[in-house]
């Protein structure tokens, strides 16, 4: 990524992340983290990922409500930054801490002996 767009992305992301969390907790869909923005090279997308934490967490839920207050979030971009074009939005679940709980799991399994190990 350029120095530019890394710089949009940042800027992005301290813009976004508070109003996230904030929704997540409205819909109760669990303790929502915005974890990476990735802009395309022309600035004209913005990938942002979303992690969730949580027993009962919904990341279909999330996204869902996200992409329906896609609006919104250009919005408070556009009124932030001064951009030749306001970037589409486009959210994605980041599933890396789920990955992580798994190869902890596995891990453990390993250790202790357990034949479980592909639950």
């Amino acid at each position: 990524m350029s120095i530019r767009a890394e710089k949009v992305a940042s800027t992005i992301k301290r813009l976004l992340a508070q109003h996230i969390n904030d929704i997540s907790r409205e819909i109760k869909a669990g303790f929502a983290t915005l974890t990476t923005v990735k802009m395309s090279k022309d600035l004209h997308l913005a990938k942002i990922y979303v992690s969730l934490l949580g027993k009962d967490t919904e990341p279909g839920l999330l996204l869902d409500e996200l992409e329906n207050r896609n609006m919104f979030f250009k919005h408070l971009i556009a009124k932030e930054m001064r951009l030749r074009a306001i970037p589409n939005i486009k959210f994605y679940y980041d599933d890396t801490l789920d990955h992580m709980d798994r190869m902890k799991n596995l891990i453990e399994n390993a250790k202790s002996g357990s034949s479980d190990l592909f639950k």
